[in-house]
């Protein structure tokens, strides 16, 4: 569950945000294979959020915790100036998880957003874009988190199958054929 379609070599690797949290708790590794370039993929990422292109996930799930998204599925340009400090609200309505914030953006290579507690990041979500020899890309989505125990461990299960759809609806958005003018 920590290592869904991730490499050996992926969990071994540095990435953007690693500095952010050098030593976590808990370090979690998913990734998927895009037949689509970095450049086709990061403005899926761009997007995210409640107030905006959704999370991609499992819509039947997010209405089941209380948390309905509307899942973009185009690209839409008014949603692509995400910078660094905004934040990207992961439900619609109160009460709701405390919205992420985006501590990185290394376009079209990396977007990393976390959670700060005292002025330290405490917790990210790393999403990286690596191009591959034939074309495709391998999007990594990696946790590196010191919160675990007690309530964290009862919803890691539930935070796995929401990530790795995550992973899913971007996948499936990116490799969609192009609309013609």
């Amino acid at each position: 569950m920590d290592r869904w379609g991730a490499t050996d070599d992926e969990i071994r690797e540095s990435y953007p945000g690693d500095e952010l949290v050098q030593s976590p708790k808990r370090f979690v590794n998913h990734a998927v294979t895009v037949a689509a370039k970095p450049e086709q993929i990061f403005p899926w990422l761009l997007q995210m959020g409640a107030d905006k292109g959704g999370l991609y996930s499992y819509t039947t799930i997010e209405k089941l915790i209380g948390c309905p998204l509307t899942n973009a599925s185009r690209i839409h340009p008014e949603w692509q100036d995400l910078k660094v400090g905004d934040l990207v609200k992961m439900c619609p309505h109160d009460p709701a998880p405390p919205p992420y914030i985006v501590a990185q953006i290394i376009e079209p290579r990396a977007l990393v957003l976390g959670h700060k507690e005292n002025g330290k990041w405490v917790d990210l979500w790393q999403f990286v874009l690596t191009p591959t020899t034939d074309g495709r890309t391998r999007l990594l989505l990696r946790t590196r988190t010191m919160m675990v125990g007690g309530m964290w461990e009862v919803i890691h299960p539930g935070v796995f199958l929401m990530e790795r759809g995550l992973l899913l609806g971007v996948k499936e958005r990116a490799e969609q054929p192009k609309e013609s003018p």
